[in-house]
């Protein structure tokens, strides 16, 4: 079976533009992913056929795109007026193209069938048949526009980018997209209180041994013997955050440790606790303390 091209570096050289991924593995023997595609000054034209595959892409515009001229199957669509804030779906058996005519700013998600499937199974539904949608039609959907915009710092700092997080989101974003674009209705489910004592501490232990976030959802499921949807489940019953969440709680909590040391600067701080910078600490910090980390230091004299 030929490779995808629906993600990461080969996406970008079908639509000539740079590209930036993230590939997942916390759903067991699929492959999610999400690419940041960018071109300031494309070379103008259609875009190169993808590899035609039982999967899905969803598109979040990031600028306008004012004449969206589309293709399914060599078909031409209604041209569209795709709006910053926008999402587009993409079936990627029916060789999706378009006029290359300006430059783009976009972020696009891929499901392949089997995820699709994975995610209606664990959540004990029936299996979606196909995604509804418009074809090269853009859509306003609020969900989708705060899932993708959380992502946008890890794309402008990949390199310090917290797997857990990137993970999560994405995979949010395939529950989304099955249960608002497939029809996905879960069954009602009695709670079942969490993890177990073992899995919890296993994987307090996994998160704490990696603060800086270098460990998927999909590692701290297996770990627990659970999926990776069930893991996230259980573990927000157990401590009423989700992974990303509690990894961020502790950063803090060891931040505020050092802030009682004179002798950090808060950039010291930001490194040394496990934050990408003092923007990314100073951002966090304040959201969960409600004060920036300089006043909490000052209301200790």
């Amino acid at each position: 079976m030929q490779e995808s091209s629906g993600y990461g570096e080969r996406f970008g050289e079908k639509l000539r533009a740079r590209a930036t991924a993230f590939v997942s593995r916390s759903l067991r023997n699929a492959n999610i992913a999400v690419t940041e595609i960018r071109s300031d000054s494309p070379e103008h034209g259609i875009s190169a056929p993808l590899v035609r595959e039982d999967a899905y892409l969803i598109g979040y515009q990031l600028v306008d795109y004012p004449v969206h001229e589309y293709f399914e199957d060599d078909r031409a669509v209604p041209v569209a007026h795709l709006r910053a804030g926008q999402t587009t779906l993409y079936d990627l058996k029916r060789n999706p193209q378009f006029t290359i005519n300006k430059a783009c700013h976009c972020v696009h998600f891929y499901f392949p069938r089997g995820a699709l499937n994975l995610i209606a199974d664990r959540v004990e539904a029936k299996r979606i048949n196909e995604l509804r949608y418009a074809p090269g039609a853009g859509v306003d959907d609020a969900v989708m526009r705060a899932l993708t915009t959380s992502l946008l710092p890890s794309f402008e700092n990949p390199e310090q980018a917290s797997r857990l997080f990137v993970d999560h989101v994405t995979f949010a974003v395939g529950i989304h997209v099955a249960k608002t674009y497939g029809g996905l209705v879960s069954p009602p489910r009695r709670s079942r209180g969490g993890l177990a004592p073992w899995q919890l501490r296993q994987a307090e232990e996994t998160l704490a041994a990696n603060l800086r976030g270098d460990v998927s959802l999909f590692d701290l499921a297996r770990d627990c013997g659970v999926s990776a949807s069930r893991f996230a489940r259980l573990f927000r019953q157990s401590t009423g955050v989700a992974p990303h969440q509690w990894l961020l709680q502790r950063l803090v909590e060891e931040a505020k440790r050092l802030l009682s040391d004179r002798r950090f600067s808060l950039a010291e701080i930001a490194l040394t606790s496990g934050f990408g910078d003092q923007s990314h600490f100073t951002r966090i910090f304040t959201r969960l303390i409600g004060i920036t980390p300089g006043a909490w230091r000052r209301n200790l004299d």
